[in-house]
């Protein structure tokens, strides 16, 4: 009998998880789209959102950096990436002191890499600092791309609901 009892509980249960019954409902997807109509049609038709939130946590797309033609170095493309990933943690009300996690994307040797992101980074994550882990990759979405940043965030906003 008790056997026959255990089953019984055990396909309430199956059931009950199936049908999502007792469970708590998760909140609705949030998206945050360009605010330029060529970079929201761009990413409207490749099918991904600059930025995710989800509860307590924002998840940046990757943004690309890569010199300009007539440009010397990686300094000045990683400026404007961190000049717009800063107007992005801004629309979404959070600051430098909000990242959590910090990974970058390395096409090539990393060294130099990291010598021209680090001075730019510095000026923008101050102590404490997110986690940070640096891969190396054969190729990035974008030719002309060097280094990919995407960041994790806590969501400012989370603590207010």
């Amino acid at each position: 009998m008790r056997t026959g009892l255990n089953i019984a509980a055990g396909l309430t249960l199956a059931a009950l998880a199936a049908t999502g019954a007792g469970a708590r409902e998760a909140p609705p997807k949030q998206v945050l789209m360009p605010e330029d109509a060529g970079a929201r049609a761009f990413q409207e038709e490749v099918g991904y959102s600059e930025a995710v939130i989800h509860g307590d946590t924002i998840y940046l797309s990757g943004v690309v950096a890569g010199p300009l033609e007539g440009e010397e170095g990686m300094e000045p493309a990683f400026t404007r990436v961190f000049d717009h990933l800063t107007r992005t943690l801004e629309r979404l009300g959070a600051t430098w002191d909000d990242v959590l996690v910090f990974d970058t994307f390395h096409q090539g040797p990393m060294g130099p890499q990291l010598d021209a992101l680090v001075p730019v980074k510095n000026r923008y994550i101050k102590a404490p600092f997110p986690a940070w882990t640096a891969v190396g990759v054969t190729e990035l979405y974008e030719p002309t791309a060097l280094v990919e940043i995407r960041l994790t965030v806590r969501n400012p906003a989370a603590g207010e609901e």
